[in-house]
C-alpha cells in the first residue's frame, strides 16, 4: 500500500514538472526568443510592415485601402470586402473575393460597368483613354479585396487626370510612378506593381512641394 502511495506520488512529481518545464519552455522562452529575432532581424515586417506619413502610422504596405478621392490613384475595385455584422462595437472590414466564375454574366456586367467608369474618370480635355487600354486589375477585384498593389499599367493609365487635377505636369506624374513601380520579387517571382499608398503619399507630398 505505501509502495502504490509512494509510485503515484512520484509519478505526480514528475508529471508536474514536466508540465512546468514545458510551460516556461514553449510558454515563455520559445515566443520570447521568436519576437527577440524577429525584432532584431525583420522589424519591418515583425510590427505589421507600417507605412508612415506626417510622423504617423497611416496604414499597412500589406493592405490596400478604398475611399480615395479621384485627385488620388485608385486601387483595385473591392467588390468582395463587406462589413462585420456581429460585432457592432467596431467597424471591422472583412475581406473576401467575388466568387464569380469567368463566364458569369454578373461578373461580365460588372467588369463593363467599371470598365467604363475608368475610361470615363482617367480622361481628360488633353487625353483620351480607350477601352482597349484599361487592364484586367482596374476592373476585378483580388481573391482578399485587400490587394495594396496595382499594375504599373493601370497606375500609368491615372497619370493624365492626376496631373490635371493637381496642377502637375504628366512627366512629373510619370516620373512618380516610375520611382514606386517594384520588380519581380527576385527578379522572377510576380509581376512589376505599384504600392497605391506609398505612391499616393508621395503624390500628396509632391502637391504640397509645389
Amino acid at each position: 500500500m505505501n509502495n502504490s502511495v509512494t509510485n503515484t506520488a512520484r509519478l505526480l512529481g514528475a508529471g508536474l514538472r514536466a508540465l512546468l518545464v514545458l510551460t516556461l519552455v514553449t510558454g515563455v522562452i520559445y515566443p520570447l526568443l521568436v519576437t527577440g529575432v524577429a525584432q532584431a532581424l525583420f522589424t519591418d515586417k515583425a510590427n505589421g510592415s507600417e507605412i508612415k506619413a506626417d510622423g504617423r502610422v497611416v496604414g499597412s504596405s500589406l493592405i490596400g485601402q478604398q475611399g480615395y478621392s479621384l485627385d488620388y490613384f485608385q486601387p483595385r475595385p473591392a467588390n468582395g470586402l463587406g462589413e462585420n455584422s456581429v460585432n457592432t462595437q467596431y467597424k471591422l472590414i472583412l475581406s473576401g473575393a467575388t466568387n464569380r466564375s469567368g463566364d458569369n454574366p454578373e461578373l461580365i456586367k460588372w467588369v463593363k460597368e467599371a470598365k467604363a467608369k475608368v475610361v470615363k474618370e482617367n480622361s481628360t480635355a488633353d487625353y483620351k483613354v480607350e477601352p482597349s487600354q484599361v487592364p484586367a486589375d482596374a476592373v476585378t477585384s483580388s481573391g482578399s479585396g485587400l490587394d495594396p498593389d496595382i499594375s504599373p499599367a493601370y497606375a500609368g493609365l491615372q497619370v493624365h487626370r492626376i496631373a490635371e487635377r493637381n496642377g502637375l505636369s504628366v512627366a512629373q506624374v510619370r516620373k512618380l510612378v516610375d520611382d514606386h513601380t517594384a520588380g519581380r520579387t527576385l527578379g522572377f517571382i510576380g509581376e512589376p506593381r505599384v504600392n497605391v499608398l506609398e505612391l499616393n503619399i508621395a503624390l500628396k507630398d509632391l502637391v504640397s512641394a509645389k
